[in-house]
């Protein structure tokens, strides 16, 4: 199918949930979904508008007959395999129950306050794979330890990726218990085992496959856009010494497998329309993506328009009721070296099924500027150039304490604003 703009995505719509107007995150135009619980409910599916969740499972008799089975489950899994097709129909759905004023009655009973839902992983999580996109991150990664050849020769023509630990992704604000592992110093004969001392963070977008794909059966560039269902924040926490003593010759496992935290809002394909762009030109003398990589459409708006903002507090900033340290801001459209839709096609091109409520991450998303790197391993050159936040405290990798925020918006002229809501975590010590 061609998605497009229709009357959900009109600035002039309103909502007669009075939060929802002029929501710098969950206005009617955006209608992301998730799974929470009220005061002493059980999980069930909700939608965001303005500071209330709407729960669908209450509602589901003023939806249409079809979809109701997959919105009264307790996971999104069963509606994600739906397709576009159904999501944009329910988004149009939702979208008027929430600003005809004639609906008010009907729906209002079924709303309650975000601020007193608990929110839940979106969905029952089979893989999660983590790509390796950002190619300003790759870079700068790469100079760290190679400085005469940062990118490996193959970064330019695959889209980088390794299989991550579904079992250990939570949702927004689960504790980071500093992980353990064992680290080799550069001078040192042998390795030691014990709590990592360089514990960072990395700013990623998540993708949420929607219909998945027979085993076999790769999707083509064309279609891939339509095998997902939506985007949330993901923070893969690494732990940086571990990374670098035990990722050769296979990849990352401990150092990143104890915890990655994604936001618990599915910001739709659809609400993310009016934000798409053209992919960024490739620099004179990158060679084309290989034709199962290639497609016009993609070319022209596979680009995500999503501004992102990392923020640190600490203990003594908490304390003293100090603001947040902003450490970053970027974009993921400057950031990403590959599409959304590229990443897709290319984990399927060997015939790998992916199946629906798999989670995909884009791996660390840096500008070229040193005001968007996504990473402190990025900001603090390896350790060498600890960053002093406003308090006067230093930090080169995160403390017991810190605690750190990802939030991300979509703005642009002639649409309403949306955003992604927060994606944080806060460091405990080791056990």
């Amino acid at each position: 199918m061609t998605r497009g703009l229709d009357e959900t995505h009109q600035p002039s719509r309103t909502s007669w949930v009075a939060s929802a107007n002029g929501h710098p995150d969950f206005p009617i135009q955006n209608l992301p979904f998730g799974v929470f619980s009220p005061p002493g409910g059980d999980p069930r599916i909700g939608v965001a508008i303005g500071d209330q969740v709407l729960d669908v499972r209450a509602a589901v008799a003023l939806l249409d007959p079809a979809w109701q089975r997959a919105l009264s489950q307790p996971i999104l899994n069963d509606w994600f395999a739906h397709g576009p097709a159904n999501a944009t129909a329910l988004r149009r759905r939702l979208s008027t129950l929430l600003s005809d004023p004639a609906h008010r009655d009907e729906v209002e009973p079924h709303l309650s306050p975000q601020a007193e839902a608990t929110m839940h992983l979106p969905a029952r999580i089979g893989d999660y794979t983590d790509f390796y996109v950002g190619i300003h991150h790759a870079t700068n990664v790469g100079r760290l330890f190679r400085p005469d050849a940062p990118l490996l020769p193959n970064y330019k023509y695959v889209p980088i990726g390794y299989h991550g630990r579904a079992s250990s992704v939570r949702v927004s604000g689960t504790p980071v218990i500093r992980p353990s592992g064992q680290r080799k110093a550069p001078q040192a004969d042998e390795p030691t085992y014990g709590p990592t001392q360089r514990l960072d963070y990395e700013l990623e977008l998540g993708l949420w496959i929607g219909q998945g794909n027979d085993l076999g059966s790769p999707i083509p560039i064309g279609e891939a856009g339509e095998h997902i269902a939506g985007y949330c924040l993901l923070n893969d926490w690494s732990a940086r010494e571990i990374q670098a003593w035990e990722y050769q010759p296979l990849g990352p496992f401990l150092a990143k497998n104890f915890l990655t935290s994604i936001s618990p809002w599915v910001v739709t394909v659809d609400a993310l329309l009016p934000f798409r762009r053209a992919m960024p030109p490739r620099p004179a003398g990158d060679p084309a993506p290989l034709p199962y990589l290639a497609d016009p459409a993609n070319q022209a708006s596979g680009a995500l328009g999503i501004a992102l903002e990392v923020t640190l507090t600490t203990e003594v900033m908490r304390a003293a009721g100090l603001p947040p340290h902003t450490l970053s801001r970027g974009e993921a459209a400057a950031a990403m070296y590959w599409s959304a839709a590229q990443i897709v096609a290319h984990h399927s091109a060997n015939g790998c099924n992916l199946q629906p409520g798999d989670l995909i991450g884009t791996g660390t998303l840096s500008i070229a500027e040193d005001s968007g790197l996504g990473s402190l391993l990025e900001i603090s050159e390896g350790g060498k150039a600890p960053v002093t936040l406003a308090n006067g405290e230093t930090r080169s990798f995160l403390e017991d304490g810190d605690e750190l925020t990802m939030k991300a918006w979509c703005e642009v002229e002639g649409a309403v604003r949306i955003g992604f809501g927060t994606c944080s975590g806060r460091v405990l010590p080791a056990r």
